[in-house]
């Protein structure tokens, strides 16, 4: 992999049930940081950055960027932070972001990154549960025409140690300007006031410009630790899932290359926020690890237009675009022309993540957004995964709408009844993996009983997912929801994923959520959240058409914007404690 390294043994390898040490390699060292960019050429484009308004645009090489890790290493060092340090990150999709995170696995500290959505509330709580010692954040962004002061937030969460990059305030640079002042930008931006805590906070720019371009990696060992990653969780306390430095980077370099089909000449772009698992991997790590040239995406998709990510596709030429079906299915809404006014001709490879995608969003991806000529591939995996798990191949395996049809290179999947007996040919179940792959999280930080409790208790021998999953007759995997989000109605079980699916075919209809409510004869009754499509208003004809195309459901709700998260984390909330949740 890089740096001092030794042949591996296979009988290091470990059954999946022996959680106790996980040790996927021993006695193999490396620094993750020297083999992503010291292996590359050093002048070829890393990132072409796109920020939140269209102009607003950036090239960064492999050297750039080797110069600038360098720098802030050597300005993490000058912090005290060192090899097992935990390092906070909140800032949003800029290149200072990838910076950071490099640069403390340059140190062999771990990296724990927040998305920038999340509340002060919430970034307390993983400061705090990971023992934080720094915190690196912005002043403010903006997120198409809503401004965040992430400042004032992180403020809010903590009263430790922090280093503030000035992003909405760069043209002043180099200037003599107090802190405190509103940043004069292309965006007006008055109700930005950066409060400072002299002798705490530090500004980013002016310790980089102190900063010397060389620094000197810690070589770690293939199974340290390399950064700390938090599950929302529906309930319960969020789960610090830790992965290491060999095996997850063998896996992302390796899913990345095949899943995608990746050749030199490509220009990949993934959507999601590097605050996921998906952005870790698949904008940072992955990528990287094979040279690639990627876009990096502040803005969101319907910001300043509807058709702003094909105008992206266009502007650089983007082969291998990666997203998610709650992004399709919200650009469905507006139908085709956003999409088909734009060329779009250099798409090669379609993906999607994050969540099953029902086959009508599937359907619309692969004809309007791909033009029927793209490979689609549907990718399941998780964060405690590392990786894709269940996927197709590019041009090699044939597709279903809708299905993450097989499981990647030495991924062994099972389906299990509810008694954990295997289930051979057609069956649905739990989803589970019987041996383990490089890129398995390796513990809960801080909790390792919990890891254990939580992914090997309930079928000893397995990694459980969580998930629900069909086979179906050939051989495809369908995943069918989380097994927490499967519902008990009137004896039936139900998954929610499929009456979602059910929900959207309708053609007023672009997004559901569903979530199940106490019934005192049922035991379970069906609440649906829709968002409508562009010209149909919500009516009692257009209840009795949903109602009459799925007989289960009970009520039915219109809501301007879907946050199927947050609606079924309310619902999960409350259903446990037995009370119900009020609309």
């Amino acid at each position: 992999v890089g740096g001092k390294a030794k042949e591996v043994d296979r009988n290091q390898l470990i059954e999946c049930g022996d959680s106790e040490t996980l040790n996927m390699y021993q006695n193999h060292q490396v620094n993750i940081y020297t083999s992503l960019l010291y292996s590359n050429d050093l002048f070829f484009l890393m990132y072409l950055r796109e920020g939140n308004e269209p102009e607003e645009t950036t090239q960064i090489t492999y050297r750039e960027l080797l110069i600038q890790v360098c720098r802030f290493s050597n300005v993490l060092q000058k912090q005290g932070i060192q090899k097992g340090d935990r390092v906070a990150i909140y800032m949003p999709m800029i290149p200072e972001l990838v910076v950071a995170m490099l640069a403390c696995a340059r140190l062999g500290a771990l990296h724990s990154i927040v998305f920038a959505g999340f509340s002060a509330e919430s970034l307390c709580e993983r400061i705090l549960d990971s023992s934080c010692s720094l915190l690196i954040t912005t002043d403010a962004f903006y997120r198409g025409e809503k401004l965040v002061n992430l400042k004032e937030l992180a403020d809010e969460a903590l009263e430790k140690s922090c280093l503030l990059l000035k992003h909405l305030r760069r043209a002043e640079l180099g200037t003599s300007d107090s802190p405190s002042q509103s940043p004069p930008i292309k965006r007006p931006c008055p109700d930005v006031q950066i409060s400072w805590n002299q002798g705490i906070d530090l500004w980013w720019h002016e310790l980089m410009q102190e900063a010397e371009d060389e620094c000197e990696p810690e070589w770690c060992d293939a199974e340290d630790p390399l950064f700390i990653l938090y599950t929302s969780g529906s309930t319960g306390k969020p789960k610090g899932v830790v992965h290491t430095v060999g095996g997850y980077m063998l896996y992302v370099a390796t899913t990345f290359k095949y899943v995608f089909d990746f050749h030199p000449e490509d220009v990949f772009w993934c959507t999601a926020d590097i605050g996921w698992i998906t952005g870790h991997s698949y904008i940072t790590y992955g990528p990287l690890a094979n040279g690639a040239t990627s876009v990096l995406f502040e803005g969101i998709p319907t910001y300043p237009d509807v058709s702003r990510l094909w105008s992206i596709v266009d502007k650089y030429k983007v082969t291998k675009f990666y997203t998610a079906p709650t992004a399709i299915r919200l650009l469905m809404k507006f139908g085709d022309e956003p999409v088909t006014r734009h060329s779009r001709a250099s798409l090669q490879v379609l993906g999607t993540v994050g969540e099953p995608i029902n086959p009508e969003a599937w359907l619309w991806y692969y004809r309007v957004v791909g033009a029927q000529r793209c490979s689609i591939v549907d990718t399941f995996w998780q964060t405690e995964t590392g990786g894709h798990m269940l996927t197709p191949l590019p041009g090699a395996t044939p597709m279903k709408p809708g299905s993450a049809t097989f499981p990647f290179f030495g991924v062994a999947p099972a389906i299990l009844n509810e008694s954990g007996e295997e289930l051979e040919g057609e069956a649905e179940g739990y989803l589970v993996f019987k041996q383990p792959w490089p890129g398995i999280m390796r513990t809960v930080y801080g909790n390792h009983e919990r890891f254990e409790a939580t992914y090997f208790k309930k079928f000893p021998g397995y990694y459980v997912t969580g998930d629900g999953c069909r086979r179906d007759q050939d051989g495809y995997y369908w995943i069918t929801g989380r097994i927490d989000d499967m519902l008990n109605v009137s004896g039936h079980l139900l998954s929610t994923a499929e009456v979602e699916s059910a929900l959207v075919e309708h053609e007023a209809i672009a997004e559901a959520a569903v979530v199940g409510h106490p019934h005192p004869v049922k035991g379970e009754c069906l609440y649906c959240f829709v968002t409508l499509c562009d010209g149909y208003t919500f009516s009692p004809t257009l209840i009795e058409e949903l109602k009459k195309q799925n007989p289960i459901v009970t009520f039915i709700l219109k809501m301007k914007k879907l946050r199927l998260r947050e609606i079924k984390s309310l619902a999960q909330d409350h259903t446990a404690n037995k009370v119900g949740f009020k609309l």
